[in-house]
């Protein structure tokens, strides 16, 4: 049986968003899987008849806005939001091209916006009004790896856009917090066992920790009533090189 509650999860293809997907599912949401291939979705979704695939290009606001209107259709009402959907894009300051800037920030930033703005919209005048809103930070919303200037700089401004629909979602019962991972084990943290550059110029290995920790962790922070909020959660591999950085 299902809890009635109803999620939207970007990125839902692959990685962590597939890891919170078929958590939240497993939790007995009814949840919307929102990512650029179809086929990808269809395998997170596993034939649950909860899912719903949405294929979905977060960073346009036609297709966010179609996202959103598409829960409203099917199931009346939504009650969380995971903005997970991101991309990792290496390079220098001096080096990173004006294209590869452009497509972290479309992804990582304007697209989280674009679907927190839609989200907001539906929870502010839905009833019961409100619901929550839980953005994929990282270490890197901290402290920069080398060579990483867009990541890194779209990262602390999700920090915040967090705050900022924090504060602005609060006449509306909605609730906003951010989730930092670190080297999470997915398909993106593959490279971390044969050594990735450290701020000392090293290579070394990096250790990871199981994925689903981190579901664990949105399932906690979703199942909060909304008065009350996880802000800000930080969950690392435990001997990950971020605590003693530089």
């Amino acid at each position: 049986m299902g809890n009635g509650r109803t999620a939207v999860v970007t990125g839902a293809g692959s990685g962590l968003g597939r890891e919170i997907s078929r958590a939240l599912l497993g939790a007995g949401y009814r949840v919307a899987l929102a990512g650029r291939r179809a086929d990808a979705l269809a395998e997170t979704a596993g034939g649950d008849t909860n899912a719903l695939p949405v294929p979905t290009d977060v960073a346009d606001p036609d297709s966010a806005a179609a996202l959103f209107e598409t829960v409203r259709a099917e199931w009346g009402r939504l009650d969380l939001l995971v903005n997970n959907a991101g991309v990792s894009v290496g390079g220098t300051v001096d080096e990173l091209s004006f294209a590869d800037w452009k497509r972290a920030v479309d992804t990582n930033l304007t697209g989280m916006f674009l679907c927190a703005q839609q989200a907001v919209r539906l929870m502010k005048t839905q009833d019961p009004r409100g619901g929550r809103i839980i953005n994929n930070g990282s270490i890197s919303a901290h402290a920069p790896r080398p060579a990483s200037v867009a990541y890194t700089a779209t990262k602390h401004a999700v920090t915040g856009l967090t705050k900022s629909i924090s504060l602005d979602g609060r006449a509306w019962n909605v609730a906003c917090g951010q989730i930092d991972i670190g080297n999470a084990a997915t398909e993106m943290t593959l490279r971390m066992a044969d050594g990735i550059p450290q701020a000392d110029g090293s290579v070394k290995a990096e250790p990871t920790f199981d994925a689903r920790h981190v579901a664990d962790a949105v399932l906690y922070m979703a199942g909060l009533p909304l008065d009350a909020n996880v802000q800000f959660l930080t969950v690392t591999a435990t001997a990950m090189p971020y605590i003693g950085r530089g």
